[in-house]
Order: structure tokens, then sequence, then C-alpha cells
């Protein structure tokens, strides 16, 4: 699906079906540097369960037109122009990563339209390397290099190779992108604040061996929102929905019933 947003067409992945205003809907907001091809293993699963799944690509990722959003509150109010052009009225989040922040920045200010959040592999804070970004803003291999070492694991975890450096690497140079959403992760700062306003059910899920996102540091974001649960894939890294996304979405669609 093609949705004009500010003169800019903006690219959702709808699993091929037309939306249907009597289904609940499930908005996914990938994280830095990539695009709702990370989704691709849950979209269609979760779209059988009778949901709505609108898998966002962000300006300037994967098939979006424009410039990449510089700021995680930016990109909040651009959600809420999806949100109003689709006439959207009471759905669900699911981010990874970077989407989290997005997520808890948007329920945050939008509660009331907000039924259920679900954060896969996030926290209320992702301060970045000074040395990633620099190298990303140069357009350096290092930065991808660096990324799929501390972030995303060992690529023998994939079959074919770590799929992360070929999404990242699909449609635009990294610098174009990957270095504006890690600057704007480093620069968020509202998180605690954000997730104290938080009150409807959100489910946390973590990898067992994310490096970026340690289970310790997710706790922490966890017990700042009161109503909610936390799930914990064995023997997975930070690329949850990827790595393991057979039990993630199965926990989803539990967590999206109750």
């Amino acid at each position: 699906m093609i949705i004009d947003i500010d003169k800019t067409k903006i690219f959702v992945s709808d699993a091929g079906k037309s939306f249907d205003k009597n289904k609940h809907t499930i908005i996914l907001i990938h994280g830095s540097g990539l695009s709702h091809i990370v989704w691709s293993l849950s979209v269609q699963y979760l779209s059988n369960q009778n949901y709505n799944v609108l898998a966002l690509d962000l300006p300037g990722h994967g098939n979006s037109e424009g410039e990449s959003l510089k700021s995680i509150e930016e990109i909040a109010e651009w959600v809420d122009k999806i949100v109003k052009k689709i006439k959207i009225e009471n759905f669900s989040i699911l981010g990874h990563s970077q989407g989290c922040l997005v997520a808890l920045e948007y329920a945050s200010k939008y509660p009331k339209k907000v039924k259920k959040l679900i954060f896969v592999g996030g926290s209320y804070e992702i301060p970045v390397n000074q040395d990633l970004i620099d190298l990303a803003k140069s357009g350096s291999v290092k930065a991808l290099s660096l990324m799929m070492k501390w972030g995303y694991g060992d690529s023998k975890r994939f079959i074919g190779g770590n799929p992360v450096q070929k999404i990242i690497n699909s449609s635009r140079e990294v610098s174009e992108i990957l270095a504006i959403d890690l600057v704007a992760c480093n620069n968020y700062k509202n998180g605690i604040n954000a997730a104290k306003k938080i009150h409807c059910p959100t489910l946390f899920i973590f990898g067992e061996i994310d490096k970026m996102i340690t289970l310790d540091k997710g706790k922490k974001f966890s017990n700042l929102i009161p109503n909610s649960e936390i799930h914990v894939i064995n023997n997975c890294g930070h690329m949850i929905m990827l790595e393991n996304a057979f039990e993630m979405r199965e926990k989803v669609a539990e967590f999206l019933k109750k």
C-alpha cells in the first residue's frame, strides 16, 4: 500500500489485504537503517489471526520516499499522520529497537489511541557509541561490521548469512539513513518520562543474549510500566523477529488476544 504523507509517497506492507475497519489494527515500526522487510516472517501470520497489519517504511527507508526524520519525537508525530490518513481510532503498536522508542513516545503523547504496546528488543534509551555514528556518517562499511558484531550476533545464526546488512544496503547508502537513525536514538532523552505515562497492557520481548539491549537494561524498562509482562527468548540476540520469528509472533498473537 502506498500512502501520501506531506506530498511524499510512503510504503506500508499490509499482507496484500484490504484495510478492514472492523478488525483491530497492529502498526509495526522497524529499527535503525532497516525497513518493513524485517517483519516479513510475521506480517502474514498476524494478518491470518484476523488483524489489519501495517508494517511501515519510515521516510527514506525501504520503499518510502523522502528524507529520514531526525528525531524520535518527529517520527512519532509522523506516525500520527499515518494514523489520521488511514483513519484508525484504536490500535496496537509493535516496535523493534529504535521502533520501540517511537512507539514509547507515541503512546505517551496519544494514550487514548493505543490499546496495547509490544516492545521487541527495546529500551527507554538507546545510547550509541560516537565512533559508530562517525563511521556511519562517513559511509564506511566498518559501521555495518560493528553493528553486526555488537547488536546482531553471529551471521551463522541466519540461513544464508546475516540479513541485516543486506537490508541496510538494499536501497540507499549507509550514510543516508543509518547515521541519522543512530543520532536520533542517541539524542532521545524523554524515555523515562514517557514510560511513566504508559498505562495500557504492554508486552516486552527480549533476546537472552542480546548485546545491544541486555536483559538487565530491558527489565529496568519494564519496571517503569506497571501493566506489563516480559517474555525472554532463549539463545536469541537483538534481531528477534528474524532469529526466532516463530516464538516471537506466537507470543505477540497470544498477548493481543488477551
